[in-house]
């Protein structure tokens, strides 16, 4: 199976971070392709939604940045998994940017079957800090017609350091080998 991997944290060694990594280790494990983008680190620019993609076949009016990777990509994915830290109950900007930008091949995307999976860290600990994140994920399986994979909702990681020594880390890297 191929496995697009889209990390939305500004920090290189973040919670996130980590646990992106043991989530793509535990999926090569098993023996799956991973690709994965951190997306914080690239040039993408937001959807303007001015359907400039809808009047030219797909080609969004920011055609030359960094997207055109990730989307080829996508396009060939069979699962896509989505990691952010929770900022203000969400993933972060840089990884919502990302997900904009899919409206110009929406009907690609529609079109196959895919999995999602969402990874989601963030300090606080009462359960329904999640609620907003998991709303979404649901929201675009629902749209895309993608198969809920599943999500792994770390609670209580303030820090790498936190997540060094959590459950989590062990619960990613296991994540990534039951794909």
């Amino acid at each position: 199976m191929k496995l697009l991997v889209l990390t939305g944290s500004p920090h290189s060694n973040g919670t996130t971070a980590l646990l992106a990594d043991e989530f793509c280790y535990g999926a090569m494990e098993a023996g799956h392709e991973v690709i994965r983008f951190d997306t914080a680190k690239l040039k993408i620019n937001p959807c303007l939604g001015c359907d400039h993609c809808r009047k030219n076949e797909g080609k969004c009016v920011h055609e030359y940045d960094d997207m055109i990777e990730i989307i080829l990509h996508l396009l060939t994915a069979d699962a896509v998994a989505l990691v952010s830290p929770l900022y203000y109950f969400g993933m972060t900007a840089q990884l919502k940017r990302v997900i904009d930008r899919f409206y110009s091949i929406n009907s690609l995307l529609r079109e196959k079957p895919k999995k999602l999976y969402m990874i989601a860290a963030g300090a606080d600990t009462d359960k329904w800090a999640m609620d907003a994140i998991k709303a979404h994920y649901k929201c675009l399986c629902s749209y895309f017609r993608w198969q809920e994979g599943g999500t792994l909702l770390a609670y209580g990681l303030g820090s790498r350091q936190n997540a060094e020594n959590s459950e989590y880390k062990i619960m990613a890297k296991n994540f990534g080998k039951e794909i």
